[in-house]
């Protein structure tokens, strides 16, 4: 077999999956035109990806604990397949976990390879990366996203109520308003005398992580504000509990709730820091929410208070949103507990403009 003419695919499967051993052995005997390398755990098919060597798929069980949205995204931005064989007690919609292709367990070499050549490279002949193969078509509609964040004090959770239920006011909506609360300090369950901590966001990216909740399963982890005519996600229970909400289980969390109302206004933190600024994977994981919503928004409203101080502050939260790659155009400053005098506020508008 000529040097690159063959498909180099990872494999990982549940213990008593009979399909592993069938396709090491029709690797071996070249009956496919395959290198196999076996893993035994998600983080050593992790740990491949990190070495920088190309990978054409990656075969893995329905069954492997540890197959979920992050690492099907973590594969493709690889410029590798993820090829999931489905055991029969193990029904989800793979596809819309972003996998590639979907194999029955009982699946013969003819369908792997048709797989392969269908989805995959072969090693050392495509000199351009792979289609995307978590692109599918955009759904009907869209709800607009607005968040809302300010330094501490400066009243940005009251105001994400006042624009919820402003917007929640708009017929045009048809009642199809959120409020949620993606702030690492979430305030909201207590501005709201919520009875219940639960559910709320971390129930609603975990359901996310190996699956697709339709809109009326996304609404039940809400709870209905009567008297202000929108819909409450409550936050997280704890400021540790970060470390619960996975970057692609966020995001695609965040999509459904945008398809399953018409505006959603997301109260979140106002810290937008990241690896390339101070060089911690672990600063970037904790502020995904906040990144998030903020790059996604339709309009950012930067909450601040007058003053010399107040003002400053919120200079410098919108220098640090353009800095992520928000545009100046979408970001929106508001000072909360305006001054009356007209002077005063021409001071203001001068200094945000400056």
């Amino acid at each position: 077999m000529a040097r690159g003419d063959r498909f180099v695919a990872l494999g990982l499967a549940h213990a008593r999956s009979n399909w592993f051993g069938d396709v090491a052995r029709w690797s071996n005997s070249a009956a496919l035109p395959l290198e196999f390398v076996k893993c035994v755990t998600v983080e050593e098919v992790r740990t491949r990806f990190r070495t920088g060597r190309p990978f054409s798929a990656l075969l893995i069980d329905s069954r492997v604990s540890g197959l979920d949205r992050d690492l099907v995204d973590e594969a493709t931005s690889h410029a590798c397949a993820v090829i999931v064989v489905d055991d029969a007690r193990v029904r989800r919609d793979w596809p819309a976990l972003g996998a590639t292709a979907v194999l029955s367990d009982d699946f013969g070499p003819d369908e792997l390879l048709d797989a392969l050549e269908s989805f995959a490279v072969r090693i050392g002949i495509a000199e351009t990366p792979m289609a995307d193969p978590t692109a599918r078509a955009a759904a009907a509609w869209r709800g607009h996203l607005v968040a809302v964040t300010g330094p501490g004090g400066t009243g940005a959770s009251s105001a994400a109520m006042a624009i919820a239920q402003g917007l929640a006011a708009d017929v045009r909506l048809g009642g199809l308003v959120a409020l949620a609360d993606l702030a690492l300090d979430a305030d909201q369950a207590m501005l709201h005398d919520a009875g219940d901590v639960v559910p709320g966001v971390q129930e609603l990216v975990e359901a996310h992580r190996n699956g697709q909740p339709t809109s009326t399963e996304i609404r039940a982890l809400t709870f209905a504000v009567g008297d202000r005519g929108y819909d409450l996600l409550l936050g997280l229970r704890r400021h540790r509990d970060w470390v619960t909400i996975r970057p692609r289980a966020f995001d695609a969390a965040l999509d459904s709730l945008l398809r399953s109302y018409k505006a959603v206004v997301a109260d979140i933190t106002s810290d937008f820091e990241g690896e390339r600024h101070c060089g911690s994977i672990d600063v970037e994981e904790r502020n995904v929410m906040a990144r998030t919503t903020a790059a996604a928004a339709d309009v950012v409203v930067v909450v601040g208070s007058p003053g010399p101080r107040g003002v400053h502050r919120m200079v410098r939260l919108v220098a640090a949103l353009v800095d992520v790659g928000i545009d100046g155009e979408r970001i929106l400053p508001v000072v909360n507990r305006a001054p009356r005098s007209p002077r005063s506020r021409a001071e203001i508008t001068a200094a945000l403009n400056t």
